[in-house]
């Protein structure tokens, strides 16, 4: 299983997440944590991804999960064509339905633990592969259902990782830093196992 989970995009050292990646750069971006926002902003959002990527040496290109509600098998096809994903941030309840809808979250899960693919993410990337996103609510509101949502809120994670993450923590400038304390606060309160990462760092695991 090979894994990056970043707090804020690349982070500090993103050489450890491409040290993963094999022969097949290809990668797909995942941006559904970001589709209640502004559309007219996603293709700079998108295309300057795609350029800090290239800079690593990664062939990227956007998988909008939105074309794949009920298309698992068109999907599972997709994604066997890359060596990576990059899920990026966003509201993570937006995202693990986006991941529900599409069947991305089985597909993901069977091709990251038989290691036929790298998952990197940052954010809401990062927090939806651990086994619940219960706590997360103080930070990302559950109720944003954007259009051509289902409204179920999904509170179980992927499971890739046995703790909790919260991103952003005490990293002054980032907006939601405030909030990431209640968080955690929230994790301690409940006796969860968490990791809490200031932007600039990341959870590589690679076993």
């Amino acid at each position: 299983m090979k894994l990056y989970l970043s707090s804020y995009m690349l982070g500090d050292h993103p050489e450890q997440m491409t040290a993963m990646v094999g022969d097949n750069k290809r990668t797909a971006i995942i941006m559904n944590a970001a589709d209640q926002y502004d559309s007219a902003k996603r293709p700079d959002y998108r295309d300057r991804e795609i350029e800090k990527l290239g800079k690593l040496g990664l062939e990227a290109e956007e998988l909008d999960l939105r074309d794949y509600f009920n298309e698992r098998g068109a999907l599972a096809a997709r994604l066997s064509q890359y060596g990576l994903v990059w899920v990026m941030g966003g509201n993570v309840f937006v995202l693990r339905r986006a991941m529900r809808a599409s069947g991305f979250d089985e597909i993901i899960a069977g091709m990251v633990r038989a290691d036929k693919i790298v998952y990197g993410g940052f954010s809401a990337g990062a927090c939806v592969v651990t086994p619940t996103l219960r706590g997360l609510e103080l930070c990302d509101d559950p109720a944003v259902i954007p259009e051509g949502y289902g409204g179920e809120v999904i509170w179980d994670g992927l499971g890739f990782v046995p703790y909790s993450i919260a991103p952003h923590y005490r990293s002054p400038g980032h907006p939601e830093t405030e909030r990431v304390e209640q968080v955690v606060a929230y994790f301690r309160e409940h006796d969860m196992p968490y990791r809490a990462l200031r932007d600039g760092e990341a959870i590589v695991v690679d076993t």
